[in-house]
């Protein structure tokens, strides 16, 4: 991948994961890394469940790529919120 590649994917990844914090609500827990980590891993996740349903995952550097990047790291910030709800009852 060239360099425009790993700055579109930190761009995108910045984005949707700055949204997806504030829609969760974890945005004072988290920082820009952690807002492009989750980002970059929500487009993988939102890519995935995508393609099971026969959707197009990420395609680019554009505005579908930043939804399906989105909605993985709502997904991903969601399952996070459980595990550690999950992990705290065990307690």
């Amino acid at each position: 991948m060239d360099q425009m590649g790993w700055l579109a994917w930190i761009i995108i990844g910045a984005i949707a994961g700055w949204l997806a914090s504030k829609v969760m609500k974890t945005s004072q827990k988290q920082g820009l890394l952690m807002d492009i980590v989750v980002g970059i891993l929500g487009a993988f996740i939102g890519g995935f469940l995508f393609n099971q349903f026969g959707i197009a995952g990420t395609t680019g550097f554009n505005i579908w790529s930043l939804f399906v990047a989105f909605v993985g790291a709502v997904v991903l910030l969601a399952a996070l919120r459980v595990f550690h709800g999950w992990r705290i009852a065990r307690s």
